[in-house]
Order: structure tokens, then sequence, then C-alpha cells
């Protein structure tokens, strides 16, 4: 999904969030109408069908190219299955469209808490992320309340949790806002936000984790990112990722659920191989290093 999808995603789940990626969701999954149906467990037992964004990195596009993409690919594979996908625009009407118009049966990457289908034990942990160039006076800034920020312009995505924190640290002012809710087949804030970074017009953004490490990982040179888990006083930044299936679904989403158990040190290979800053329990960070070593 877009910045858009997963920031409402998110900020559906329980106002819940999510900002770039994470909040396009409220808004894709409140619309009425989309209330989960019963259902057979799956039209096609042979196929693993997913509902995904065709335009969305790194999230999913219709290349193949996104993370949920090569999820999907994976998951296919050890089940022994071929992968379908139903396109829709993570926008208004995303789950009625699909996932409930059995379309799909399977959304790769949807929050917990989010009430608009029922979601699988969690994949990957992150958190928004300040993304900066090195070397421009943040190495080492991993906090909202560090003092060099406020002399900074600071992109940020409206609407998304860290604007709340931003408003009570009068961080605002010299802010850039971007719009959250955007049609991901014409628009990307998250674009739009590196691109102004990279034209020095803002000094350092906030995104959603995936899309911050993922547009860091790919910029050149290089961009910096920090894990926003210091913040105190909510709403909270950091989310765990699941996927997310049909209520009647049962049977699949147990299967999911060990797919996830038996699989997640390759899971976690494919996320950190798109950049994105995983984090355990206690707010450590996953290295690619570390899953060296298990």
């Amino acid at each position: 999904m877009s910045i858009t999808s997963v920031s409402s995603k998110i900020a559906a789940a329980s106002l819940l969030i999510v900002g770039l990626a994470a909040a396009s969701w409220s808004v894709a999954y409140s619309e009425e109408g989309d209330e989960p149906s019963s259902s057979l467990e799956l039209v096609d037992p042979h196929v693993f069908r997913v509902c995904a964004d065709p335009r969305n990195l790194p999230f999913s596009n219709e290349a193949g190219e996104g993370f949920e993409n090569k999820l999907a690919e994976f998951f296919a594979k050890k089940l022994d299955k071929k992968v379908a996908y139903a396109w829709y625009p993570g926008a208004t009407g995303f789950v009625r469209n699909t996932l409930n118009a059995h379309k799909c049966d399977v959304i790769m990457g949807f929050p917990q808490g989010n009430d608009f289908a029922q979601v699988t034990n969690p994949y990957y942990r992150t958190a928004y992320s300040l993304v900066f160039k090195p070397g421009s006076g943040l190495d080492g800034v991993d906090s909202l309340d560090d003092p060099s920020l406020k002399t900074k312009r600071i992109g940020i995505v409206a609407g998304t949790p860290p604007a709340t924190y931003m408003a009570r640290k009068g961080l605002l002012a010299k802010a850039k806002s971007y719009p959250l809710t955007i049609d991901t087949r014409f628009d990307s804030t998250s674009q739009a936000m590196i691109k102004d970074l990279d034209a020095g017009d803002i000094d350092v953004g906030i995104l959603w984790g995936p899309i911050a490490g993922y547009y860091a990982k790919n910029a050149n040179p290089k961009l910096s990112i920090a894990a926003l888990i210091k913040e105190q006083g909510g709403p909270r930044l950091a989310y765990r990722i699941g996927m997310g299936v049909r209520p009647s679904d049962q049977e699949f989403k147990r299967l999911l659920n060990r797919m996830i158990q038996e699989n997640q040190r390759e899971i976690d290979a494919i996320l950190l191989s798109y950049g994105l800053p995983l984090l355990d329990e206690k707010d450590q960070p996953i290295t690619s290093a570390a899953l060296g070593k298990e």
C-alpha cells in the first residue's frame, strides 16, 4: 500500500495510524459497507490470491518489485501454489472491493488492531523514522526531543501520529506538511518528501519505517534513518504488522500463522533487503548480521 494506504491502515486501527504508509488505511478501510461477509474458506485452494495496490513501492506494484510481492511469492512457493493478484488503489473501498468481494484472500500487510479484516500473528514490527542526509548535523539524533531539531525544517505527513508529537514539542512552525490521502496511481507523498530532502527544501523527513528505510537505502548517496522509539505520552509510533484475511477464513489464518512462525528468519531477510528498520519487542534493531549468526 501507499504511504497513504499504510498510514491510513494504521490510523484506522485505533487512530491508529500510520503515517505515510500506515495512514491511508483509515480512509481506505473505514468506508460504510466494508463489513466482512461470511464465506467459504478459499475460492481456489490452489492459488495464493493477494489483494494489493498496483503502484505502491516499497510494498507492492504490478511488476512484482515490492517486498509484499516477494513475501507473497515466498509463501506461495512454500504452499505449492501459484500467485494471483486483485489490484486496487490503496484508497476508500480497498477492503470492500478486494478481500470482502472475494477477489482475493489475503492483504499482505495489515496492522494489528484494525477491525476491517482479521489479522494474523505479526511478522514484523517497525516504527516511524527520521530520514536525513549524513553529515547534516543530525547524526545521532533519534528523538523529537533533540534540541537540534528546533532549527530544522521537518517534512511531516499531515494527520499522522508523529505530527501530534511535533505540535506538542513546538516543531510545526518551520515544518513542511504533505498530504496523507492520495491516489497512488498519480501521486506519491513519500517521493515528494524525499525529493525535497535531496533538494534541501527540508532538512529531515518523518516517514513510516518501511518507506523511510527503502528510500534511504536506494538514495545516492544513501540517507540515514533513525527509528522514533523514545517518544513518550502517545500516540504510539511503533506497530506490529501481520496479514489481513476474512474473519470466516479461520483455517487459512492458522495456516498463515504457522508459516510465519516456521519462516520468520527468511521473512526478516526479505524485509531487511528492502531497508526496513525492523524492531524486536524490546525496541532493539533486528539486523542482517544478527540473522546470519542464528
